[in-house]
């Protein structure tokens, strides 16, 4: 998810991991701990000249349940030496510093796991990308509430059990509200089907994922043999089914779909993408259909794509400078959002 929902899900594990005994400096360390898997962004570019490769890098292997046990350890060996000084001798132990980093690390990458964008938990071993696609890596309705209580405990000394309450109650309330996305999406997934096989779509597979910023919007898209079939969603209709449902032809002449760049961009968009020729160059559009269209009614206005360039005998990404959405394209996505 974002940066600030994981440094608030990484504070809450340091207040959980050392708060009675360092106070609110456990709330930094937690933080800190919970940014440090996000780092592959900055360590990606720095490795890979070639953007796929750093796109692919990102939520790998500082993703992983193996980082995770390995990183704690490491972090928290350096901080425990570090902070084991002077007044502050004795007051912690290895053990502690080495809970707090692996719980502000590993709910990072667990938490990034509930997501669409998908997370390679198991590297090195595997590079499966979990992705269970029931919140939106921005949910406000997730984040804000757990933030306030953060922040409310705060003002609590290190040793009042109220502290700890209002902990708990940010725990609580971001928790049950991961239950009811999971229950949402349940519900989406039946919709979607019930839809798709009602209007005889003969599909392999259709995938599900709330839209941007909320769970009230859903995105689903079907894979068939030829095209892709779209359509959305919003628990405020008053119909269980879908109102439109758009055709998107595959587009696979392109380019060469079996060059290993491409192949890794396929293995990134779980095989749910398209192809679209530039108007002034020899440069391909590749979208992301796992993600929405901006505009419900409006096939052509996918919001994840890349430019891709061939240099060399291989593909890479131009750097973004797309122009911003149209206000015709957000009025029809707010729109959609309070249903039909």
């Amino acid at each position: 998810m974002d940066s600030l929902t994981q440094i608030v899900l990484g504070a809450a594990c340091g207040e959980i991991a050392l708060g009675k005994k360092i106070g609110n400096k456990a709330l930094l360390f937690g933080a800190i701990g919970g940014t440090i898997p996000d780092l592959d962004v900055f360590i990606g570019g720095w490795l890979y000249g070639n953007e796929i490769d750093a796109m692919a890098f990102h939520r790998g292997f500082m993703h992983s349940i193996l980082f995770s046990i390995l990183g704690s350890f490491l972090f928290g060996w350096i901080t425990f030496k570090l902070y084991d000084k002077g007044k502050r001798e004795g007051t912690t132990t290895l053990k502690n510093w080495i809970w707090l980093f692996f719980l502000s690390i590993f709910t990072h990458p667990l938490l990034d796991s509930f997501t669409p964008y998908g997370t390679q938990l198991f590297l090195p071993f595997s590079d499966y990308r979990v992705a269970f696609n029931n919140i939106s890596v921005v949910d406000p309705l997730y984040t804000l509430p757990f933030l306030l209580c953060l922040i409310v405990a705060m003002f609590y000394n290190r040793k009042r059990t109220r502290r700890r309450v209002w902990l708990k109650a940010g725990i609580y309330i971001s928790s049950a509200y991961m239950m009811f996305t999971i229950g949402n999406k349940i519900y989406m997934d039946s919709v979607f089907k019930k839809s798709f096989d009602k209007a005889d779509i003969s599909y392999s597979r259709f995938s599900t994922q709330p839209t941007i910023m909320n769970n009230v919007l859903w995105y689903g898209i079907a894979e068939t043999e030829n095209d892709y079939k779209v359509g959305f969603y919003s628990l405020l209709d008053k119909k269980s089914e879908l109102d439109t449902i758009l055709t998107i032809s595959k587009n696979r002449d392109l380019l060469d779909v079996n060059h290993k760049d491409i192949k890794v961009l396929t293995w990134f968009s779980n095989g749910y993408y398209n192809l679209v020729p530039m108007d002034s160059s020899k440069n391909i559009q590749y979208l992301d259909l796992r993600y929405p269209l901006l505009n419900p009614n409006n096939a052509e206005t996918s919001m994840f794509r890349f430019e891709l360039m061939k240099e060399n005998n291989r593909w890479d990404m131009v750097p973004f400078s797309g122009k911003p959405p149209s206000k015709d394209d957000l009025k029809e996505f707010t729109k959609r959002f309070y249903g039909k």
